[in-house]
Order: structure tokens, then C-alpha cells, then sequence
């Protein structure tokens, strides 16, 4: 298989599972080792480009990538860093759609490495459990913080939040810019990317309609 074939392949959106594509040894190094390394080929990078490191500007460049990698746009690949999704016990019976919306999504293209950035909607109907609210942002951040597929990342919101309430009733909504899109290849500047993954009830038209119309009319507020 030739590089066009598995760009265009990549391009497709082509993967083989939920999970997100990992070796073995993904975590034999420690962060300061793959800081340290990434560092030293970001540096190779620059220079291929032509750029000069002696300049105060860029001399700190491929440390400060480095560490951005690591420790910020890619912190979600490590699950030592996956947030407690602590929930509790349903003490009021509420048993109505719990929705929360407008989470932030700042990804990165696993295809370029380019920023995904929009919202995420999240909703789900409780049973016995609830979660706190700040746990969902903190999971949808998680799954975000790693190189990207937005269908998978919608699917990999969902599973966890599945698994940890003991409902099928989840819903996921992500509205995205890809600047993949945006910047290199057709240059669309005003497209974004919608994906929807559910489960349950939500497999009803009019519960699915019901959250539907919540985003509709905040966006329309808005």
C-alpha cells in the first residue's frame, strides 16, 4: 500500500475499534522521557523546515511543543489521568432527561495533528445512579485531550457513561470545526462536523426530539 492510499484511507475515517489506537509499551516511558524526546525530533522538524533555533523567538519552541503534547493537548491518552466518575444513588427518583450541553470540545485531528474544536452535548435519563455534573465535562475533556477521530469520540463518551450508570438512556451530541477542513485541502472556513450516538430510550424519535429541540432552542437563545 502506497502513502496516497493510506492518506486517503486515514481521510475516510477508517478505524478498526472504540478504543483508541495504542502499542503496547504506550506508557513504558515516563512524561519527561517523551517530553524530552519529542522535543529532540520537533527540533529536527524546525530545522527541515528551514528555521533557525539560534533565534530567541524559536529557541524554546521545541521544548515548549514538547510539553504541550504531553502534558496538555494529549494528557487523555494516559489513563492514569482519567477523571473519578463518582455517582450516587438516585435518593430523589428522578427519573426525567438530565441534559448537559455547550461542553467545551478542544481536540486535535488524528489524521493532522489540526485542532477539532466546538461542543459537546451530553444527556442521559437516570435509573438507580447519578453523576455529578462536572464529572460529564470532565470525561468529554478526557476523550477529547488525544488524537481524534469525532465519531469515536462521541462513542467513547458514551460507553463510559453507559458503563458507569447503568443505562443504555445516553445520548451524545458533538458540533465540530475541523480545522483540517478549514485550513489545508478545500478550505471550507464556515463547515463544521455533527455527530450523534445513543442508546435506549434515546432510540425513541420523540426522546431523541426532546433533547433535540433543548440544544435547538439554547442555540437559537444564544
Amino acid at each position: 500500500m502506497n502513502k496516497e492510499q493510506i492518506e486517503i484511507i486515514g481521510d475516510n475515517h477508517v478505524a478498526t475499534s472504540v478504543e483508541t489506537p495504542l502499542r503496547p509499551d504506550a506508557f513504558d516511558k515516563s512524561d519527561s522521557e517523551k517530553i524530552k524526546n519529542i522535543e529532540h525530533y520537533f527540533e529536527k522538524i524546525m530545522i527541515e523546515l528551514g528555521l533557525d533555533l539560534s533565534d530567541d523567538s524559536l529557541s524554546g519552541t521545541p521544548y515548549r511543543v514538547a510539553k504541550m503534547y504531553v502534558k496538555e493537548l494529549f494528557y487523555g491518552l494516559n489513563p492514569s489521568n482519567k477523571p473519578k466518575l463518582s455517582t450516587f444513588e438516585n435518593k430523589y427518583g428522578y427519573r426525567k432527561m438530565l441534559v448537559e450541553q455547550n461542553i467545551t470540545i478542544d481536540s486535535a485531528c488524528e489524521h493532522h495533528f489540526l485542532p477539532i474544536i466546538g461542543y459537546a452535548h451530553v444527556a442521559y435519563i437516570p435509573k438507580n445512579k447519578v453523576i455529578g455534573l462536572s464529572k460529564i465535562n470532565r470525561l468529554v475533556h478526557y476523550y477529547a485531550h488525544r488524537p481524534q477521530v469525532q465519531e469515536r469520540l462521541a462513542l467513547q463518551i458514551l460507553k463510559d457513561l453507559q458503563n458507569v450508570l447503568e443505562t443504555e438512556d445516553v445520548i451524545v451530541m458533538i458540533s465540530a470545526k475541523h480545522l483540517c477542513v478549514s485550513s489545508r485541502g478545500i478550505k471550507d472556513k464556515s463547515s463544521f462536523t455533527t455527530t450523534l450516538e445513543y442508546g435506549g430510550s434515546f432510540e425513541n424519535k420523540t426522546t431523541r426530539g426532546e433533547f433535540l429541540n433543548i440544544i435547538n432552542s439554547q442555540n437559537v437563545e444564544e
